[in-house]
């Protein structure tokens, strides 16, 4: 499902060139689940905005389907992030004067997909991650843990085929994080190809396999119960 051949992203700062991407290639099969680790500054949010095209490589190759991601005007891939690919964030942007029904239901709005259809799918979605019952619960009105349901539900309601989780249970307690986590192991189980980055090891552990980054590039791959191995490697380079 995706292909990755010698991807570089580089930037240029006070007239130097900095390489957030340096020369990574890897393969994801559809259906898999994968934890991408690495010291802060490695480059596993470039790699996530690489892999959810919101942004393009400098060089190299990205296939996502069998296509060439740099190859496709902005208008495609726009809709390629509209309906192919869905984003879980530690922060879980929700509006705030909207209710969780209404969060859930904003894809869909911008997507110009008829409001009976809308509310079929928002229905189904809120029941998957357990939040039916805070339908009309604002987000303020909410645990953080329900938060981050609603943002899940919100970012699969258009069943997409892959979701990229950017640290989704950093601002969670263990109960909720170990709740949410449950969700998207079970979606990645029904066939989702899911892919964390995280700095708990404890996350890391449930993934497939792991993919570790250092400065750039691909320096370590395992397979998710090593995850204590990468746990002493990265002992005393983490804050």
């Amino acid at each position: 499902m995706i292909e990755l051949a010698d991807i570089w992203r580089t930037y240029t700062m006070g007239g130097e060139e900095l390489h957030a991407l340096a020369g990574v290639s890897e393969t994801i099969e559809k259906g898999e689940h994968v934890a991408v680790m690495g010291p802060s500054g490695s480059g596993k949010s470039t790699l996530l905005n690489m892999l959810g095209c919101l942004d393009r490589p400098t060089s190299g190759s990205y296939r996502l389907a069998g296509r060439e991601v740099g190859d496709l005007p902005d208008t495609e891939l726009s809709r390629v992030r509209q309906t192919e690919i869905g984003f879980v964030f530690q922060s879980y942007p929700l509006v705030a004067r909207l209710d969780a029904a209404a969060n859930v239901e904003l894809p869909m709005v911008f997507a110009g997909i008829g409001r009976a259809e809308r509310r079929e799918r928002v229905r189904r979605a809120m029941q998957a991650v357990g939040i039916e019952g805070r339908a009309k619960h604002r987000p303020a009105e909410m645990s953080g843990g329900q938060r981050q349901r609603v943002a899940i539900a919100r970012a699969t309601v258009m069943e997409p085929k892959i979701l990229l989780a950017d640290e989704p249970t950093g601002n969670l307690d263990s109960a909720s994080g170990t709740q949410v986590l449950d969700l998207l192991d079970r979606m990645s189980a029904d066939g989702l190809t899911l892919i964390v980055v995280t700095h708990d090891p404890g996350v890391a552990r449930r993934a497939d396999r792991i993919v570790v980054l250092g400065d750039g590039r691909i320096v370590r791959r395992m397979a998710g119960s090593q995850v204590t191995d990468l746990a002493r490697l990265f002992s005393g380079s983490e804050a």
